[in-house]
């Protein structure tokens, strides 16, 4: 199991990782690297939830984020354990509490690529449907179309404020256009 962070990026770099790969790692690392008004530890927190986060990813099952969760806790310091692995834990639902600001801040850095410019959402679609290859298309249309809209229904997209004012609009228009492409 990784335990640094070549290890890391080489398990992101696995065969089948279209998507949820280093370049995904590396786009989530770069957001919070602009985020503002966190402390240190904060910061190193983020970053390591953001390492660990999909370091177990195979589209055929269903508790990736749990294994991950399990993972980072067994790999980190003991004192960013509990709260990373929690952090990590949030990415199966993308559902924060109101006052979780590391829980709004990660979800929030997690999906701005649904945010990205119509090309970028495009090609991050495009590498979304190729992890799922194994899905027929009738199916994966389904399955794909029904997590979108439950993402486009939700009333905030992104719960940290500073993102959804950012990638909100973006987000809701790209949403829109992948909805309507899979119909």
């Amino acid at each position: 199991m990784p335990t640094n962070r070549e290890e890391l990026a080489a398990a992101y770099a696995a065969p089948g990782r279209h998507y949820h790969n280093l370049s995904h790692i590396e786009d989530c690392l770069a957001a919070l690297a602009r985020v503002e008004g966190i402390s240190a530890a904060e910061r190193e927190i983020l970053s390591e939830a953001i390492w660990w986060h999909d370091i177990v990813y195979d589209p055929t099952r269903s508790d990736n984020e749990e294994l991950s969760a399990q993972l980072a806790e067994r790999n980190i310091r003991a004192d960013l354990r509990d709260e990373v692995g929690r952090l990590i834990r949030l990415t199966k639902t993308h559902a924060v509490q109101a006052d979780d600001r590391l829980g709004a801040i990660l979800i929030s850095i997690d999906l701005s690529i649904l945010g990205a410019a119509p090309a970028r959402y495009d090609a991050y679609a495009a590498a979304i449907r190729q992890e799922f290859i194994h899905v027929s298309d009738s199916d994966y249309r389904a399955g794909r179309a029904r997590v979108l809209r439950q993402f486009a229904a939700r009333t905030v997209i992104y719960p940290d404020g500073g993102f959804a004012a950012k990638y909100d609009r973006t987000a809701r228009d790209n949403l829109a256009r992948e909805l309507a492409s899979l119909s």
